[in-house]
């Protein structure tokens, strides 16, 4: 098979050919159809995350696809099944994931850090009854594919992490796939939102989306201006882009016990030893500072179901499609502005 590879972190990924991976006992092999291309995976291929060890590494953690070949012991699954799966596989066994907290299972999987990923005409997943999720025909592999991350992520971070209630103030900074679909989210649950960016065209697309406000992040007044537009300040906060200024400026933009959902990632390298949030302004106001981390399988069905009935519409985030010969140049360039939209990788 095709897949995309890199033999160094930093080292320009190429296209290589492969042996097709064998399904795992308790895993699959899933035929990909599509898979996302997210700002995480330029990270795993800087080196900013540790799990990833074993090179030469393949990436890709958004996927979808149809189930190419079932290992000894799954139950639950069959060859030629539509299906995705979370970018976090739980171990199933442990007491955390039988507290139903399967995205932050200690034993966790991910494809494409713990081991080869979705950047390939095929991969392999363990765990698989307890991870992988069935498709409804409704939805489209490239939608499912972008899923996997960040919308799953954004709908959990708003809806079960952040609690977003009906007419309350939202501020959403970095309108990348994550954001744009926590703006999308948001506005389901009747909240009002508030949209921050450098990108004027991420910018329109975040108020297509029913952003009420958008605000150019490069403005010297823009924490005092959302606490003007929100009358003292937004109830919540979302670092959808992750880093230190945006992090700082979301919980700033906050009302007094306001809630600051941190979504976008902020790898240990570039935090080093400073405080990414004022701790004096989350005691002084009694703040919430909430981590969002992917979403459970078993969640999955509930974000789907609003999706195959229409309340929620990701695939309004699509942007450009690619196949596996462009990806090693668009990873390499996920650190430069790009156009607003989720890029999606057709195998």
């Amino acid at each position: 098979m095709r897949t995309v590879r890199f033999d160094a972190f930093g080292e320009m990924p190429y296209l290589a050919d492969v042996p097709v991976p064998q399904a795992p006992a308790g895993g699959v092999v899933v035929q990909v159809g599509a898979t996302g291309l997210c700002r995480s995976d330029w990270h795993g291929w800087q080196g900013h995350d540790p799990d990833i060890t074993a090179l030469p590494h393949t990436p890709g953690h958004e996927l979808a696809g149809v189930v190419h070949a079932v290992g000894r012991g799954v139950e639950r699954l069959s060859v030629g099944q539509r299906v995705t799966v979370p970018f976090v596989c739980g171990c199933g066994d442990c007491a955390v994931c039988r507290s139903g907290a399967s995205h932050v299972c200690p034993h966790q999987w991910q494809p494409g850090f713990s081991g080869p990923g979705s950047f390939a005409e095929y991969v392999a997943l363990p765990f698989a009854d307890f991870n992988v999720v069935p498709l409804p025909d409704e939805v489209g592999f490239a939608v499912a594919a972008g899923l996997g991350c960040r919308f799953a992520t954004a709908y959990r971070g708003i809806v079960d992490v952040g609690r977003v209630r009906p007419g309350e103030t939202v501020v959403v900074f970095g309108c990348g796939g994550v954001g744009l679909a926590a703006v999308m989210v948001a506005r389901l649950l009747d909240a009002e939102v508030i949209a921050v960016d450098v990108n004027p065209a991420a910018l329109q697309l975040a108020a297509d989306l029913g952003a009420g406000n958008v605000l150019d992040a490069t403005r010297e007044d823009l924490v005092d201006t959302v606490r003007e537009m929100t009358g003292g300040g937004a109830d919540v906060a979302v670092d959808a882009l992750g880093s230190v200024a945006t992090a700082r400026a979301a919980a700033q933009s906050l009302t007094i016990r306001g809630r600051h959902v941190q979504i976008g990632l902020l790898p240990p390298a570039v935090v080093a030893d400073r405080a990414t949030v004022p701790m004096h302004t989350v005691i002084g106001r009694e703040l919430q500072i909430l981590g969002s981390h992917g979403m459970p399988a078993r969640d999955y069905p509930r974000m789907l179901a609003d999706i195959a009935e229409g309340r929620l519409a990701p695939e309004r985030l699509l942007g450009r499609a690619i196949g596996l010969e462009e990806a090693p140049a668009a990873l390499a360039a996920m650190d430069t502005p790009a156009g607003p939209g989720v890029t999606i990788i057709e195998p």
